[in-house]
């Protein structure tokens, strides 16, 4: 009998371990979980759960009483500064929404992922865990009914009503997810708060900071409150500032009065020992509940309370709406202090006792206030200061132009406004929302399908437009997209990817097709590649109607603003072969990329990409990838190919390959990386055999139509609300 050594019987299919993972063993093999990272399966409530129809039964005004009522009530195992929750529901919601970056649209409070790592661990997110089970009686109250995506945005908003604000409004609609959303690049650290030189070329520049990248350092979510890199610095500070902010959709007016409106409320949290902060949620003993960041620092709660490392509040009285921030900005002098964590921070000289605000627990005793390399900033730079001075005299048009950039910061990743739900939209259209006029529904679709067949445009004309006006749609904060064709508009239509000499001749006939019909050009566009796709069809011996809804609108110059459309310019596109430029990434990592945020999944893009080959709509009318005698055809050719042993693969220059018959040796095709993954990766290869096969002509066609229209619609909320 053996010696029981105390080894686990239990087979361990949950190990997690990194060494586990075929990313640990083969770390250069493409890896296909961004597209499958939100399965139906993750879903407790079900594929059939729909949350905007749960949200209809919902008792808004109960909510927003129950949510006011949370504000003044206590808690002893997490106490309210001054009695009053807002300044931490505030920076709940701002470091929710925050993530943001206009770059690929990803980040932000859309999904309700502050709950899950990274960023429930997030360095700049300490002790917001205990603002979520603040909140968690309110969620189990409502249930179903609203989200905790729409719940941890409607506590900032309430806080600030609650201490004075008028705010500007609030949408509902933010659908949650159910784990962590592991496809955001969040950064080349492998540390947290690690230097901010790994992000930037120069970081004495703010502007070579890596792209997608928007906040300075791993972990943070705007800049670091103590200087870039922890070194003091207001102008080199207020530098980056203006980058980061508006590389999260806000202009200089809108980031001071987001500086000085967060400031004006609540406080920073530094009254103890950084060393005596235990691990993050995620990584905390699990004994700790769920929570993390363990204070030993004495009891660790109300005035001993360890966050930011910084210590203090920025206002007289931080429990109001007012003027203060500027008010003490303005007033005195201000130098380098240390807060008792250590933290470098900016304190008044000669302050007036009436001017301190008072201890969380005991109105009796007075503290500076405090203000960070930021706020400094606000006043240090000439621009900044112009905008400063200005809040300063007119604290009325402060909480004006704070109220619209606390709504945009909020609601920037929500989408267009048609996804808005609740009593207090407002009803004004903010361009910010890209609004688009609601389009004529009601034409002859036959009469216009046609019109478009009797042009002379090929049907790589007619498909690889319409591809052109969709493959904008990011899924991450649901822009872009065919509805507006706002690809006729600056700054799209002049885009390098649209091919703008090609795209100026195409336009110019499904416009008079639109005109004649009274159809808006954006559903002629997309009914353009339809008949262009059922014409590839007929071309393989498959009679099909690509399904159409009607109902697109077209979007004017005035309602586009050129500057936030800039960043959803496509760099590359592997669907249609081609790159703008050289670029580190590997192109079918680009390529994942591009389909993860137009939220196809792994067949989904398989079968579009082996479509649009053999139709010929590569950029350019490249050659690479067009694996077929018979171009303009929907036919399986390009899987046929690239599974066929007949061929071999060779380099022929930087990201081409020839492919040559091992028999004759004749250079038949040639090919990119983009190409000739789906042959060689396991999961692509399986996916590509499948449509190689003799017996599924039909079924790839089939698919290819069923992921055709879901790109064209993939911005049809109003169809889907």
């Amino acid at each position: 009998m053996s010696e029981n050594t105390g080894t686990c019987p239990v087979v361990h299919g949950s190990h997690t371990e990194v060494g586990s993972s075929n990313s640990h063993w083969w770390p250069k093999v493409l890896n296909l979980d961004i597209l499958h990272q939100h399965d139906t399966k993750t879903n407790p409530l079900g594929k059939d759960f729909n949350y905007r129809e749960e949200l209809k039964k919902l008792d808004f005004v109960a909510l927003k009483k129950d949510m006011h009522a949370l504000m003044t009530d206590s808690q002893s195992w997490w106490p309210a500064d001054w009695g009053h929750y807002g300044g931490l529901m505030i920076r709940m919601s701002w470091h929710a929404a925050g993530s943001y970056r206009t770059t690929d649209g990803r980040g932000g409070a859309g999904t309700g992922n502050l709950r899950f790592a990274p960023l429930n661990s997030w360095p700049d997110n300490v002790n917001l865990d205990k603002a979520r089970r603040i909140l968690w009686p309110i969620k189990k109250k409502y249930g179903n009914k609203v989200s905790w995506a729409d719940l941890l945005v409607l506590a900032g908003t309430i806080a600030y009503e609650s201490m004075g604000l008028k705010t500007f409004g609030f949408g509902f609609g933010r659908e949650d997810i159910w784990n962590p959303e592991i496809d955001i690049y969040w950064g080349p650290e492998d540390q947290f708060l690690a230097p901010s030189d790994a992000r930037y070329a120069d970081v004495k520049n703010a502007s070579t900071m890596e792209n997608p990248l928007a906040a300075v350092q791993m972990g943070l979510i705007y800049v670091n409150p103590e200087g870039v890199n922890g070194k003091s610095d207001p102008l080199l500070t207020a530098q980056h500032i203006r980058e980061t902010f508006a590389r999260m959709a806000m202009n200089d007016e809108e980031t001071v009065a987001l500086t000085a409106g967060g400031h004006t409320v609540g406080k920073a949290h530094g009254n103890g020992d950084v060393s005596l902060i235990g691990a993050a949620p995620e990584g905390a003993d699990i004994s700790e509940a769920g929570f993390g960041w363990k204070n030993g620092n004495k009891r660790g709660i109300g005035r001993n309370t360890l966050s930011s490392g910084i210590e203090g509040a920025w206002t007289t009285h931080p429990t109001k709406w007012d003027g203060g921030y500027f008010e003490l900005l303005f007033k005195y002098d201000w130098e380098l202090k240390k807060s008792p964590a250590g933290a470098t921070q900016w304190e008044p000289i000669n302050i007036s006792e009436e001017d301190k605000p008072v201890d969380v627990e005991d109105p009796s005793i007075r503290y500076n206030p405090i203000m960070t390399d930021a706020d400094m900033a606000m006043i240090k730079d000439p621009i900044y200061r112009e905008i400063s001075e200005r809040f300063h005299k007119d604290q009325a048009y402060l909480s004006e132009v704070f109220a619209r950039a606390w709504f945009k910061l909020t609601h920037r990743d929500l989408g267009p406004k048609v996804r808005y739900l609740g009593p207090d939209v407002p009803s004004e259209d903010l361009i910010w929302q890209d609004p688009i006029p609601t389009g004529n529904a009601k034409f002859s679709v036959a009469d216009v399908k046609a019109a478009i067949s009797a042009t002379d445009l090929s049907v790589s004309d007619l498909v690889s437009t319409a591809w052109d006006s969709a493959r904008t749609f990011r899924g991450s904060d649901l822009r872009g997209g065919a509805n507006g064709a706002r690809i006729r508009l600056e700054p799209q239509k002049n885009w390098a990817g649209n091919e703008p000499e090609r795209l100026a001749r195409v336009l110019a006939q499904l416009e008079s097709i639109a005109d004649k019909n009274g159809a808006s050009l954006a559903d002629v566009i997309v009914l353009a590649g339809n008949v262009g796709i059922e014409k590839a069809a007929k071309a393989a011996g498959f009679d099909i109607t690509v399904p159409f809804v009607a109902g697109r609108g077209d979007a004017t110059q005035a309602q586009t603003d050129i500057d936030s459309f800039a960043p959803l310019e496509p760099i590359h596109d592997g669907f249609r072969n081609w790159l703008k430029e050289d670029y580190s990434v590997p192109a079918e990592e680009l390529l994942l990329d591009r389909a993860q945020l137009m939220g196809l999944t792994g067949p989904e893009m398989t079968v579009l990409m082996g479509g649009l080959r053999v139709i010929g709509t590569n950029h350019g009318q490249s050659k690479h990838g067009v694996f077929t005698d018979t171009v303009g055809a929907l036919t399986p050719d390009f899987f046929s190919t690239i599974t066929d042993m007949t061929y071999v693969w060779e380099p022929a220059g930087k990201n081409v390959y020839n492919i040559r018959n091992r028999n004759t040796g004749e250079v038949k095709y040639t090919a990119t990386r983009v190409d000739l993954i789906f042959g060689s990766n396991s999961i692509l290869r399986a996916y590509s055999e499948v449509y190689a096969q003799d017996d599924n002509k039909r079924k790839f066609v089939d698919d290819f139509v069923a992921a055709w229209t879901k790109v064209m619609n993939s911005d049809r909320f109003d169809v889907s609300a």
